[in-house]
């Protein structure tokens, strides 16, 4: 996707199954971290509080991520497992068809946010 200035832009310029996902990402993590500023760092937007951008999330060709601090996916790990998603140090990768839980997304960004002593 080229660059975009905030996070309405960017879901915008998503592929059309994407959107949906991207704005439910967007409403769960603003809800989460209330305090947080909409930022786009990274060319995806995210969610910084204090020098910390403690989530993030993005739209590829197949897939979505969503990006927090390694300890929130390392402290999560066995849920993102049981949802029958993948992770990676920093982030979890799914498909619209299947997103990752609306309540998960939460403790994701709680876990990430007090970690990082915001």
């Amino acid at each position: 996707m080229a660059t975009v200035a905030d996070h309405d832009a960017y879901v915008a310029a998503a592929p059309e199954p994407f959107r949906p996902v991207l704005e439910r990402l967007r409403a769960i993590l603003a809800r989460a971290l209330p305090d947080a500023e909409e930022i786009v760092a990274y060319g995806m937007p995210g969610f910084r509080v204090g020098d910390s951008v403690v989530a993030s999330y993005a739209a590829f060709s197949r897939q979505c991520g969503l990006y927090v601090l390694p300890h929130a996916v390392s402290e999560h790990a066995e849920e993102i497992a049981a949802a029958g998603l993948k992770a990676t140090k920093t982030g979890i990768t799914f498909s619209p068809r299947r997103p990752v839980p609306d309540d998960l997304v939460e403790r994701l960004a709680r876990t990430s946010r007090e970690g990082a002593g915001a």
